[in-house]
């Protein structure tokens, strides 16, 4: 099943370089794939997984591990920000 991955900011790093310039790439994932399975296929340090959204709704990281994704879902994962 296909969905999309967003990442931002530093962890456009971890997607494939040709994503990386608009941050977004398709995934073919397995049916019953998880936020943290998704989050681990790509390698992203769990200190860089801070704001989670799946169709721009928030998700709490202990749900990560249990919320499964489907057909067409958009993902994106936001590192922690720093400014001021």
């Amino acid at each position: 099943m296909k969905i999309t991955l967003k990442l931002f900011a530093t962890l456009t790093d971890y997607l494939p370089v040709e994503a990386r310039y608009t941050n977004v790439t398709e995934l073919d994932i397995a049916p019953d794939a998880t936020i943290a399975q998704v989050i681990d296929q790509y390698k992203l340090p769990p200190k860089l997984v801070h704001l989670v959204l799946v169709n721009g709704k928030y998700i709490a990281p202990e749900q990560r591990p249990t919320q499964t994704l489907v057909e067409g879902d958009v993902l994106a994962i936001w590192p922690p920000i720093a400014g001021g």
